[in-house]
């Protein structure tokens, strides 16, 4: 079988897409007619594994779906996914688009105020998740199609019941601007965004996939991203099966040894991993191990400094390419196969991608340039908008000279061979470990805790992680700055919202740094960092 068509055609310079996409029917069971080609397999920490044929994939998707829409699920209704890196997730994925529905990706971290609030801005319907995680929903009652892993409790059905529903499904039509999926990603100010995408996009996917991923259906690939990102699409299902390339899923602790371990008994051709692990695998002596089947290394969500690059170049002899992508708009700009890497750049636009700049005074530049990255529209990568919010939507797009841009947010420069450079952000996310944290939902966290009169959270530089979460914190009467409070303070906010979102460093002040009309200066308390 040969690999579908690209979703942009070098040849002609067009996007060419079709007027309807389900990824469950034109991509996995496209592949299922090869009955043994492996699409998945799982590993997890006690290093049990269990391989997945794109047959096996199908199936049980169509067995899921049954089995939702027999308990009410219908086209159109959006479904909260929010399963670790075990199949259950592909397979769910692959069911809630085979139904025709939305699904909401989401990490097991997230707490139940992070979920009610998801669950109510979205309008979700129905949900799928561990049994072990059941309990936050339980105030939620506008979810009422509930599934679950292994035993369900009552008002749940178990996953496991799909095994008695018909093998085979009548998959939903979907429109090339439908939508098709919700991403939940953190915004400088306020509440979580919605980021809706069209099926359009998850056709797109492919082209990372193409020209970045460099994969082919002899290609096994392994990310180590987790589920509820954009990223996962990427790498682990809309990327990689467009290619029928096979996807190893490992859910277990960071340990290096065992990442190298997997690396190499699995013989994984592409490795896909945030800095923040390559940092700390460089340190290793990887000559123990048979790397050579390995002939892609990647990395993004955060920036990857030349050091990186040129240590995994000595210990692997493989070239480490950045690339760039946001929930918004997918991966945009990566270093491709056969181009020389500049250390520090992310790289150059995907083929159908076209970008430029806003200047600092305002005006648009193409190169040589430095200021706001702009990504030209149409492009069938960029999101549908805002679930809700048609003021932010339309404040995300510029026009100039009667052509339209998304306006990323993220500064970089751009060089004289359209090399592109980042250099930071318009507002004030937070990078840290590839996860993207609002200050702001830091701050209203910790503002509820009886310790806390005001405070302020910034990204902080770390080796490490990229940026660390820090708060200045001005306490009430009665409290005292030390340790013990600190790491009560730092509990309480892991308690309340996504655990990776706590402050790593605290630091108690008398005052913030605020502008004549009371605004808090965040650049100057990341000067005091």
């Amino acid at each position: 079988m040969t690999v579908l068509p690209p979703p942009f055609n070098t040849q002609t310079g067009q996007w060419e897409l079709p007027a309807t996409f389900n990824f469950a029917t034109d991509i996995v069971d496209y592949w299922a007619q090869e009955p043994e080609k492996i699409a998945l397999i799982t590993v997890d920490e006690d290093m049990r594994e269990r391989v997945y044929t794109f047959a096996d994939i199908s199936q049980h998707a169509a067995q899921y779906a049954n089995l939702l829409e027999a308990h009410g699920l219908a086209q159109g209704d959006r479904v909260i996914v929010m399963l670790p890196r075990i199949a259950e997730w592909q397979t769910a994925m692959t069911a809630v688009l085979r139904a025709g529905c939305v699904p909401i990706p989401c990490i097991t971290m997230l707490t139940e105020a992070d979920l009610a609030y998801r669950a109510a801005h979205s309008g979700a319907r129905a949900v799928i998740t561990l049994d072990s995680e059941t309990a936050k929903f339980d105030d939620i009652p506008s979810v009422t199609i509930r599934a679950c892993t292994g035993d369900a409790p009552q008002g749940w059905v178990a996953l496991s019941e799909a095994d008695a529903q018909p093998e085979t499904h009548s998959a939903a039509r979907v429109g090339i601007e439908d939508a098709a999926i919700l991403y939940y990603t953190s915004g400088s100010t306020g509440k979580p965004k919605g980021v809706s995408h069209a099926a359009r996009a998850l056709y797109a996917w492919a082209s990372s996939a193409l020209h970045w991923l460099a994969l082919t259906p002899q290609s096994r690939i392994w990310c180590t991203a987790d589920t509820g990102w954009s990223k996962a699409g990427t790498s682990i299902l809309f990327g990689p099966w467009s290619q029928g390339a096979s996807v190893l899923f490992y859910d277990g602790p960071f340990v290096p040894e065992m990442r190298l371990e997997l690396l190499q008994d699995y013989q994984v051709t592409c490795y896909c991993a945030a800095a923040t692990e390559l940092r700390r695998l460089i340190l290793e002596d990887v000559s123990a191990y048979d790397l050579s089947q390995l002939k892609t290394t990647v990395s993004a969500g955060e920036s990857v400094n030349p050091e990186i690059i040129h240590r995994w170049q000595a210990l692997t002899g493989i070239t480490l390419r950045d690339g760039y992508g946001q929930t918004e708009t997918l991966m945009t700009i990566t270093n491709r196969p056969g181009m020389a890497v500049k250390p520090g750049s992310m790289g150059v636009p995907l083929p159908g991608v076209e970008i430029g700049v806003r200047t600092a005074d305002g005006t648009f530049a193409a190169k040589q340039a430095g200021g706001e990255l702009l990504i030209k529209l149409p492009n069938p990568q960029v999101m549908t908008g805002y679930r809700d919010d048609t003021a932010r939507t339309k404040a995300a797009q510029i026009e100039v000279d009667g052509v339209s841009y998304f306006t990323t947010g993220d500064t970089v420069d751009i060089d004289a061979e359209g090399y592109v450079f980042y250099t930071g952000r318009v507002d004030d996310l937070i990078n840290s470990s590839g996860y993207r944290i609002g200050p702001q939902e830091v701050e209203n966290v910790l503002s509820e805790h009886e310790a806390v009169q005001e405070c302020a959270v910034v990204g902080v530089p770390d080796d490490e992680r990229g940026e660390l979460v820090k708060a200045w914190i001005i306490l009430n009467d009665g409290f005292e700055a030390d340790d013990r409070l600190t790491g009560a303070l730092q509990e309480y906010v892991k308690k309340q919202t996504a655990p990776y979102k706590y402050p790593r460093r605290i630091a108690f002040v008398d005052e913030l740094p605020k502008t004549v009309s009371g605004k808090i200066q965040r650049n100057l308390l990341r000067a005091r960092s």
